[in-house]
Protein backbone atom coordinates (compact mmCIF):
# COMPACT_ATOMS: atom_id res chain seq x y z
CA UNK A 1 0.00 0.00 0.00
CA UNK A 2 1.27 3.47 -0.87
CA UNK A 3 1.13 5.58 2.24
CA UNK A 4 1.81 8.78 0.25
CA UNK A 5 -1.50 8.33 -1.59
CA UNK A 6 -3.51 7.89 1.63
CA UNK A 7 -1.79 10.69 3.61
CA UNK A 8 -0.45 13.19 1.13
CA UNK A 9 2.00 15.69 2.60
CA UNK A 10 1.38 19.43 2.15
CA UNK A 11 4.37 21.54 1.28
CA UNK A 12 3.99 24.53 3.63
CA UNK A 13 7.24 26.17 2.61
CA UNK A 14 5.72 28.27 -0.16
CA UNK A 15 2.80 29.32 2.08
CA UNK A 16 5.22 30.56 4.71
CA UNK A 17 7.04 32.59 2.08
CA UNK A 18 3.76 34.14 0.91
CA UNK A 19 2.74 34.98 4.49
CA UNK A 20 6.13 36.59 5.11
CA UNK A 21 5.85 38.67 1.94
CA UNK A 22 2.33 39.78 2.89
CA UNK A 23 3.57 40.80 6.33
CA UNK A 24 6.33 42.93 4.80
CA UNK A 25 3.84 44.45 2.36
CA UNK A 26 1.46 45.51 5.13
CA UNK A 27 4.29 46.89 7.29
CA UNK A 28 5.58 49.01 4.41
CA UNK A 29 2.23 50.29 3.18
CA UNK A 30 0.35 50.70 6.47
CA UNK A 31 -0.12 54.22 7.81
CA UNK A 32 0.69 54.51 11.49
CA UNK A 33 -1.39 57.17 13.18
CA UNK A 34 0.60 59.45 15.45
CA UNK A 35 -0.81 61.17 18.49
CA UNK A 36 -2.28 64.57 17.71
CA UNK A 37 -2.50 67.19 20.43
CA UNK A 38 -1.72 70.71 21.46
CA UNK A 39 1.89 71.69 21.92
CA UNK A 40 1.63 73.56 25.17
CA UNK A 41 4.06 74.04 28.02
CA UNK A 42 2.46 73.78 31.43
CA UNK A 43 3.55 76.11 34.25
CA UNK A 44 6.66 74.82 35.99
CA UNK A 45 6.41 73.69 39.60
CA UNK A 46 9.44 75.75 40.56
CA UNK A 47 10.33 79.04 38.90
CA UNK A 48 13.54 81.04 38.79
CA UNK A 49 12.99 84.77 39.40
CA UNK A 50 13.62 86.72 36.16
CA UNK A 51 15.59 89.97 36.06
CA UNK A 52 13.74 93.14 37.15
CA UNK A 53 11.40 94.71 34.58
CA UNK A 54 9.87 98.16 34.63
CA UNK A 55 6.25 97.84 35.80
CA UNK A 56 4.76 99.57 32.77
CA UNK A 57 6.41 96.97 30.53
CA UNK A 58 4.54 94.14 32.28
CA UNK A 59 1.09 93.03 31.13
CA UNK A 60 -0.29 90.91 33.95
CA UNK A 61 -2.81 88.18 33.14
CA UNK A 62 -4.19 85.87 35.81
CA UNK A 63 -6.62 82.95 35.77
CA UNK A 64 -8.21 81.85 39.03
CA UNK A 65 -9.64 78.47 40.01
CA UNK A 66 -13.12 79.55 38.85
CA UNK A 67 -11.79 80.26 35.32
CA UNK A 68 -12.20 84.00 35.86
CA UNK A 69 -9.74 86.06 33.84
CA UNK A 70 -8.04 89.05 35.44
CA UNK A 71 -6.01 91.49 33.34
CA UNK A 72 -4.06 94.15 35.18
CA UNK A 73 -6.51 95.33 37.87
CA UNK A 74 -9.85 94.11 36.54
CA UNK A 75 -11.87 91.20 35.20
CA UNK A 76 -11.83 90.77 31.43
CA UNK A 77 -13.75 88.57 29.02
CA UNK A 78 -11.65 86.08 27.08
CA UNK A 79 -12.88 87.54 23.77
CA UNK A 80 -11.28 90.91 24.64
CA UNK A 81 -7.90 89.55 25.70
CA UNK A 82 -6.21 89.46 22.29
CA UNK A 83 -6.95 93.10 21.49
CA UNK A 84 -5.86 94.21 24.97
CA UNK A 85 -2.56 92.34 24.59
CA UNK A 86 -2.01 93.83 21.13
CA UNK A 87 -2.60 97.35 22.43
CA UNK A 88 -0.03 96.74 25.15
CA UNK A 89 2.61 95.24 22.85
CA UNK A 90 2.10 97.81 20.09
CA UNK A 91 1.94 100.84 22.42
CA UNK A 92 5.36 102.32 21.63
CA UNK A 93 5.47 104.59 24.66
CA UNK A 94 9.03 105.86 24.20
CA UNK A 95 8.84 109.35 22.56
CA UNK A 96 10.21 110.01 19.08
CA UNK A 97 13.85 110.96 19.01
CA UNK A 98 14.80 108.41 21.64
CA UNK A 99 17.10 105.67 20.31
CA UNK A 100 14.70 103.04 21.66
CA UNK A 101 11.63 104.57 20.00
CA UNK A 102 9.48 102.07 18.10
CA UNK A 103 9.03 103.56 14.66
CA UNK A 104 6.76 100.76 13.42
CA UNK A 105 4.40 100.73 16.42
CA UNK A 106 0.90 102.02 15.79
CA UNK A 107 -0.35 102.18 19.39
CA UNK A 108 -1.42 105.10 21.53
CA UNK A 109 2.07 105.81 22.86
CA UNK A 110 0.79 105.90 26.43
CA UNK A 111 3.46 106.50 29.09
CA UNK A 112 1.61 104.00 31.31
CA UNK A 113 1.96 101.08 28.87
CA UNK A 114 4.96 99.34 27.30
CA UNK A 115 7.91 101.37 26.02
CA UNK A 116 8.31 99.17 22.94
CA UNK A 117 7.65 95.53 21.95
CA UNK A 118 11.24 94.53 22.69
CA UNK A 119 10.85 95.43 26.37
CA UNK A 120 7.22 94.31 26.72
CA UNK A 121 6.57 91.19 28.81
CA UNK A 122 3.27 89.34 29.24
CA UNK A 123 3.12 87.63 32.62
CA UNK A 124 0.52 84.85 32.76
CA UNK A 125 -0.25 83.18 36.08
CA UNK A 126 -2.82 80.41 36.34
CA UNK A 127 -4.28 78.72 39.40
CA UNK A 128 -3.62 74.98 39.27
CA UNK A 129 -7.32 74.33 39.85
CA UNK A 130 -8.32 76.26 36.71
CA UNK A 131 -9.60 74.13 33.85
CA UNK A 132 -7.09 73.06 31.23
CA UNK A 133 -9.41 74.20 28.44
CA UNK A 134 -9.55 77.77 29.75
CA UNK A 135 -5.80 77.76 30.36
CA UNK A 136 -5.13 76.80 26.73
CA UNK A 137 -7.69 79.36 25.46
CA UNK A 138 -5.86 82.15 27.31
CA UNK A 139 -2.53 81.02 25.88
CA UNK A 140 -4.08 80.89 22.40
CA UNK A 141 -5.39 84.46 22.72
CA UNK A 142 -2.00 85.77 23.84
CA UNK A 143 -0.18 83.89 21.09
CA UNK A 144 -2.70 85.21 18.55
CA UNK A 145 -1.88 88.78 19.64
CA UNK A 146 1.80 88.23 18.80
CA UNK A 147 0.98 86.50 15.51
CA UNK A 148 -1.37 89.26 14.34
CA UNK A 149 1.23 91.96 14.99
CA UNK A 150 3.90 89.84 13.31
CA UNK A 151 1.61 89.29 10.33
CA UNK A 152 1.09 93.04 10.02
CA UNK A 153 4.80 93.79 9.86
CA UNK A 154 5.48 90.81 7.61
CA UNK A 155 2.86 92.07 5.17
CA UNK A 156 4.44 95.52 5.23
CA UNK A 157 7.99 94.28 4.69
CA UNK A 158 7.52 91.14 2.58
CA UNK A 159 3.93 91.19 1.33
CA UNK A 160 3.00 87.94 3.07
CA UNK A 161 1.87 86.76 6.49
CA UNK A 162 4.41 85.71 9.08
CA UNK A 163 2.59 82.44 9.76
CA UNK A 164 2.79 81.61 6.04
CA UNK A 165 6.53 82.27 6.06
CA UNK A 166 6.98 79.88 8.99
CA UNK A 167 4.86 77.22 7.26
CA UNK A 168 6.92 77.53 4.08
CA UNK A 169 10.17 77.35 6.06
CA UNK A 170 9.24 73.97 7.52
CA UNK A 171 8.06 72.59 4.17
CA UNK A 172 10.15 69.74 2.80
CA UNK A 173 9.80 71.18 -0.71
CA UNK A 174 11.97 74.22 0.08
CA UNK A 175 15.59 74.24 -1.01
CA UNK A 176 18.40 75.19 1.40
CA UNK A 177 18.76 78.58 -0.29
CA UNK A 178 15.05 79.32 0.05
CA UNK A 179 15.11 78.24 3.69
CA UNK A 180 17.97 80.64 4.44
CA UNK A 181 16.05 83.55 2.91
CA UNK A 182 12.93 82.63 4.88
CA UNK A 183 14.95 82.27 8.07
CA UNK A 184 16.23 85.85 7.71
CA UNK A 185 12.67 87.09 7.28
CA UNK A 186 11.50 85.12 10.33
CA UNK A 187 14.33 86.45 12.48
CA UNK A 188 13.61 90.03 11.40
CA UNK A 189 9.94 89.81 12.38
CA UNK A 190 10.73 88.03 15.65
CA UNK A 191 13.15 90.81 16.58
CA UNK A 192 10.42 93.39 16.02
CA UNK A 193 7.86 91.52 18.15
CA UNK A 194 9.73 89.01 20.34
CA UNK A 195 7.39 86.64 22.15
CA UNK A 196 8.06 87.28 25.83
CA UNK A 197 5.25 85.27 27.36
CA UNK A 198 6.31 84.42 30.89
CA UNK A 199 4.58 82.08 33.31
CA UNK A 200 6.96 82.97 36.11
CA UNK A 201 6.43 85.77 38.59
CA UNK A 202 7.95 88.97 37.14
CA UNK A 203 9.79 91.27 39.53
CA UNK A 204 9.05 94.92 38.91
CA UNK A 205 11.08 97.99 39.75
CA UNK A 206 9.71 101.02 41.54
CA UNK A 207 10.97 103.57 39.00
Amino acid sequence: MNRNRENPEVNAGSMADIAFLLLIFFLVTATIQTDVGLDRKLPPKETIPPPPVNERNIFRVSLNKNDELFVEDGIMELKDLKMAAMAFLDNGGIPKGNENHCGYCKGAGSPDASDNPIKAVISFNSDREASYGMYVSVQDALTAAYNELRNRESQRLYGKNYVDIEESYYSSEMSDGEKMALQREIETIREMFPMKLSEAETISKLN
